[in-house]
């Protein structure tokens, strides 16, 4: 995997956050950065969908988790050979290359098996054995190549059979009774310059006679042998060189390790971790999800950087961050919210403005670096600050806001008021989803007091629907409040029509007893003329929170 910069906000990603880290990453890639990545760490809610569908523009891709895996840390793809290419080609590119190790595909780049020198040496010794006969598969087309031998008559060249070596070092009368005293059918005839020897071998009907030290082969020995179709090859070798060479004529998938098994580009760090602790290589091939070969994994690559840093949009803890965010190198953080507990170990870019939407301050930066907005990116940052500013009415509205929203519209060609209506109509398409995705829509995570707790936020045009599901709304937010074992649960429903928004929450009985707001219903309060859960009702959460811990 090359490297890469995810630009990403906070997990359930509000419009904003999506819109603000797609802009972003357009403008890091406009400034040189092209490696730069727009993410998302959740699934979109309608309004969103609705804006980049709207305007023509490609979700960020979703990036579930940065749980490290090994195509964070593989170091690029790896060298592959063949099946059947001949083991000495193999070799020969492993010594000059300097690998351990070199998988085999097969002929779709499949993973077959991997070339270590532990499994060829085990392997070879079974082929050079003085105790038994060497058995060695092969191909004229493979002893040809290994050997760089010079084809006299070549027949059915290209077909693999079980070659049994022998070398004609005995008498003639000698050598014509060991070449019949088994069948001659898958011999491979070792020969100097000795005419009648090679006429011997070619009657018997070996498969193919080698001539060594580059002997000249006489006009009627190569006519019986296209005759009784042997192939004839000469080799520029002696006959110890030529038959090493031989048996590095072998395809390569002959000494593959079939037991190291491959991992997966997706595999978390720690199956690599252990795969590679059991491979002789002390390293294992990496496939893609059809088998094919993507890299090797070493045990230097276990320590090595991973190839991906990021940048924060949107947010700036990392407990509203994509899971294992903490593996990799913050670059910048661009956020509008109050501060978190967020360090690292090295200076980084942090923005933080008091302004009412990420998509401002993205906004405010092309124009800062003087880069021309592409009309699309300007409305979909138009309709970023108009979703958190609820159409610049909400309580974090600043003046910069309706600069920047003034300015994007005046490009655009985009009125700010029929364009609000839009987005904020899309929106309440959200409060029709199932209650478990409603009550996690734009969800964030606080802690308060040494306790964890969660306030989503949702948008709708009427109230009166959400309100006739009640229960299943409450019931959702008590499932949510016992799987993560949060001190309390919420869902803030804003109404962007009459601007004011209802509470549900599902919590203690010590804190409930706490809440002032005028109660709708029980579990349900109505919170009027507050629009902002930043500016609005976090600081109140936070102080009830105080109270029912001290109380």
């Amino acid at each position: 995997m090359d490297k890469t910069v995810y630009v990403i906000g906070h997990k359930n990603p509000d419009t904003d956050s999506v819109v603000s880290a797609a802009a972003y990453a357009e403008l890091k890639r406009a400034l040189g950065m092209p490696e730069a990545r727009a993410a998302r760490a959740g699934a979109v809610n309608p309004q969103t969908e609705y804006i980049f569908d709207r305007f023509g523009l490609p979700l960020p891709e979703f990036l579930p988790d940065l749980v490290p895996k090994v195509e964070y840390y593989m170091n690029g793809p790896a060298a592959t050979v063949v099946d059947t290419t001949p083991l000495w080609e193999a070799l020969t590119a492993m010594g000059q290359a300097e690998l351990k190790a070199l998988p085999i595909v097969d002929a779709e780049g499949r993973y077959v098996s991997l070339l270590h020198y532990g499994a060829f040496a085990q392997n070879i010794l079974a082929k050079v054995n003085p105790r038994k006969k060497a058995v060695i598969p092969t191909s004229v087309r493979h002893l040809l190549k290994t050997i760089k031998a010079q084809p006299l008559v070549l027949c059915d060249e290209d077909e693999f059979f079980k070659a049994r070596l022998v070398v004609a070092a005995l008498s003639t009368e000698a050598f014509r009774a060991a070449i019949h005293a088994d069948p001659p059918g898958n011999k491979v005839v070792l020969v100097g310059d000795r005419e009648e020897v090679q006429r011997v071998a070619i009657e018997a009907g070996v498969r193919a006679m080698i001539v060594t030290n580059g002997n000249v082969v006489a006009k009627a020995v190569r006519e019986l042998a296209e005759e009784r179709r042997v192939s004839i090859l000469v080799s520029p070798y002696d006959t110890s060189s030529t038959a090493l060479l031989v048996i590095y004529s072998t395809p390569v998938s002959t000494m593959g390790d079939e037991s190291v098994r491959p991992v997966l580009r997706s595999d978390w760090l720690k199956t690599a971790r252990k795969a590679i602790a059991a491979s002789p290589s002390r390293s294992v091939p990496v496939v893609d999800e059809e088998g094919r070969v993507a890299g090797l994994f070493t045990e230097g690559d276990l320590i090595r950087d991973p190839n991906v840093e990021v940048i924060m949009v949107d947010h700036n803890e990392f407990g509203q961050a994509v899971e294992g965010i903490e593996n990799y190198r913050v670059l910048e953080v661009i956020d509008h919210h109050r501060l978190g507990s967020f360090s690292t170990r090295y200076p980084i870019t942090f923005i933080n403005r008091v302004v009412g939407s990420t998509s401002t301050m993205v906004a405010g930066m092309y124009r800062e670096q003087r880069v021309p907005l592409p009309r699309p990116v300007a409305s979909i940052l138009l309709c970023g600050i108009l979703s958190d500013t609820l159409v610049l009415r909400s309580a974090t509205t600043t003046d910069v806001d309706r600069e920047a929203a003034e300015y994007l519209a005046s490009i655009t060609d985009l009125e700010i008021e029929e364009l609000g209506r839009d987005i904020m109509g899309s929106a309440s398409q959200a409060a029709r989803r199932p209650a478990a995705e409603v009550i996690r829509l734009d969800l964030k995570e606080y802690e308060a007091e040494g306790e964890r707790f969660s306030v989503s936020q949702v948008e709708v045009s009427d109230n009166a629907e959400i309100m006739e599901r009640r229960e299943e709304i409450l019931a959702g937010l008590a499932a949510l409040r016992a799987e993560k074992g949060y001190y309390l649960a919420a869902l803030m429903v804003t109404d962007v029509t009459e601007l004011t928004s209802l509470l549900f929450i599902d919590a203690g009985k010590d804190f409930l007893a706490l809440v002032s707001y005028p109660k709708a219903e029980a579990g349900v309060y109505v919170l009027k003329d507050i629009l902002s859960r930043k500016k609005q009702l976090m600081p109140a959460v936070f102080e009830l929170m105080e109270r029912a811990k001290e109380g």
